[in-house]
């Protein structure tokens, strides 16, 4: 089961880079709080590091190809999920930094070590929010992954996605925005037309629900959390 990648039910912005449906398919201890989730009495992302790499090259960043092993357990200790537990213990393989696993694990697996492991105390807001995941995640539920760094290569360079629905360039995507990008893509991966329409509402509704944190109708730059800045 691949609970932490995001998914659509059709390939988001090409490249599943929005939270739009979530799928089911001691040594030194380090502490570092996430600065972006200080607010008075919020909780914040915790982050122990169980064992340190004997060398270490290079560490991750946004857009690398991480690949790990992990296991997902619920704040009581019990484990929902496993890497190792799945038939042949593959690992896990995703990009950083593009959308495609929790905020938890993109803030957390930053500046990572290939070799390392760590202990990611993620809360609910940087995992899976108000909504939850199905039957096996509640809503509003703190996680506790531990994963470890099995290889990090370079990735591709994201594109800036936002910039490409923002058609108006106010710094804000509309339903229509975002209907029209969509349209866009199902067209470029050869969908048919009446399948593509019967999904795209659902997957509006789905993105809409996860991105637009104040409600009010739109998307804006900050909310986002797909590829919006230019490469270089």
């Amino acid at each position: 089961m691949y609970l932490f990648v995001k998914c659509a039910c059709v390939t988001v912005l090409g490249l599943n880079l929005l939270s739009v449906c979530l799928s089911l398919p001691q040594q030194q201890q380090q502490q570092q709080p996430d600065p972006s989730n200080q607010g008075a009495g919020e909780p914040h992302l915790k982050i122990e590091v169980l064992t340190h790499a004997t060398d270490c090259p290079r560490k991750s960043k946004d857009s690398d190809i991480l690949v790990i092993h992990y296991e997902g357990f619920y704040d009581n200790g019990t484990k929902f999920d496993s890497s190792r537990d799945r038939p042949g213990a593959i690992p896990f393989q995703f990009q950083l930094g593009v959308g495609q696993v929790i905020q938890g694990w993109e803030k957390g697996l930053l500046e990572m070590c290939q070799g390392e492991k760590r202990k990611l105390f993620v809360p609910s807001k940087l995992a899976y929010g108000e909504h939850g995941s199905g039957p096996v995640i509640a809503p509003n539920s703190d996680l506790v992954f531990e994963v470890e760094l099995v290889q990090v290569h370079d990735g591709p360079k994201p594109p800036n996605v936002f910039k490409m629905i923002d058609i108006d360039n106010d710094d804000h995507l509309t339903k229509d925005e975002m209907s029209m990008y969509l349209a866009r893509q199902a067209h470029a991966q050869g969908i048919p037309v009446d399948l593509a329409a019967k999904q795209q509402e659902k997957v509006l509704d789905n993105l809409f629900k996860f991105e637009d944190k104040n409600g009010d109708g739109k998307i804006s730059h900050e909310e986002f959390s797909g590829p919006k800045h230019e490469e270089l």
